[in-house]
């Protein structure tokens, strides 16, 4: 990465800011932290929040100099597998968050934050998710911090509990509409149970993400099986419409009488967020979904490549969803009109991530397992 991304000036991405738009760094890893890189971002490009992916922390314990006085220590300790993960994410995530401080309270906590994974499989049980989740931001011990749940079927109890106690959650992995109004009635639900348990709803952040590169890329495929001139000429294109029907959801809720009472409690509406915004084909703008996701109160959560990208060649032009909602779902009943059902893709995303972060969980679980192994005393 050139030295430019996080160089001293205005910040880079502050068009971006003006505009609603809050970037993230997408991938935490230590080496980002003690390299002051993050805090390069945070301070110089204009870097607002971040979240991990056990996938990136599970190739950093393995090959990063920097895990190893914890991975020593933790060698020598009586704890199982779960917790000496914990341990391991809880101090990046400390670390992060305390970078981020100026701009949590800047913002009066609506960013600045960082967001943790759990094993996603414990949504399968609400109540243990939510256990995990108390356990995980007790480690962290940040006001700044957020737990992450997918909005599964299974998970959307686990999001309305996790909110219920107080626990700032970023919702995951939220690919159609139906699925996303689940997860917004369940915030919502979880913010008054937490009203009428005497919580303090300012703290109470939450995000929700759709994955857009997944989305393009499965639906995608399956029109270039169809091979029609029609069906090409969608390609690309069902993304960016589902992104404007989840922010119609959003704009309706947020906007409507039933959210005021909440909002005079001081909660934050739960955001949108972009995630997976890489893009893949080597023809294509690699800030395609920075550019073509510009609304208000929204979040885009980037590679370090892709903010590299964004901070040398960001061209905006104004909102790029509100009140195009028409055109959005035209591109999707034109999309089922082919056999492309909104609500399949969804499934089949839905099935194929869980089974990665599942996988992604286990390299993770393995990796700080081999640390230690490897630092227990003979």
């Amino acid at each position: 990465m050139s030295d430019r991304l996080g160089a001293p000036g205005a910040p880079e991405l502050d068009e971006l800011v003006a505009e609603g738009v809050s970037p993230w760094l997408d991938g935490l890893s230590r080496g980002h932290l003690a390299s002051g890189r993050l805090t390069r971002l945070v301070a110089h490009t204009g870097v607002r929040g971040v979240t991990s992916d056990p996938a990136v922390l599970a190739t950093a314990v393995g090959t990063d100099d920097v895990y190893r006085d914890q991975l020593a220590g933790l060698a020598s300790a009586d704890i199982c597998a779960a917790d000496a993960v914990r341990a391991v994410s809880a101090r990046d995530v400390r670390w992060a968050c305390d970078e981020l401080r100026p701009v949590y309270r800047a913002t009066g906590g609506l960013d600045g934050l960082v967001s943790m994974d759990l094993d996603p499989r414990l949504v399968r049980d609400a109540e243990s998710a939510v256990a995990e989740a108390e356990r995980a931001l007790r480690a962290v011990n940040r006001p700044n911090a957020m737990v992450k749940l997918p909005a599964t079927a299974e998970g959307i109890a686990a999001i309305r509990d996790c909110v219920g106690e107080g626990f700032p959650v970023h919702v995951t992995a939220v690919f159609s509409v139906s699925r996303y109004r689940q997860a917004l009635d369940a915030y919502v639900e979880g913010l008054r149970r937490a009203r009428a348990d005497g919580r303090r709803l300012p703290v109470v952040a939450s995000v929700a993400s759709l994955p857009v590169g997944l989305l393009d890329a499965e639906v995608d495929a399956r029109l270039r099986r169809l091979g029609t001139p029609e069906a090409l000429a969608l390609c690309g294109e069902a993304a960016e419409a589902s992104a404007c029907l989840f922010y119609q959801v959003y704009d309706d809720l947020f906007g409507g009488a039933h959210w005021r009472a909440l909002a005079a409690a001081g909660a934050h509406p739960q955001r949108l967020m972009w995630t997976a915004t890489t893009v893949p084909e080597r023809e294509a703008s690699p800030t395609r979904y920075v550019e073509r996701l510009v609304t208000w109160g929204t979040v885009n959560a980037m590679t370090l490549p892709t903010l590299e990208a964004a901070a040398r060649r960001l061209g905006l032009c104004g909102d790029t969803l509100m009140g195009r909602y028409r055109a959005a779902q035209d591109v999707w009943t034109r999309l089922e009109r082919l056999g492309i059902d909104a609500d399949a893709v969804a499934r089949e995303l839905e099935t194929r991530t869980a089974e990665r972060l599942a996988a992604s969980w286990d390299s993770l679980y393995a990796a700080v397992d081999a640390g230690r192994q490897a630092y227990r005393p003979r």
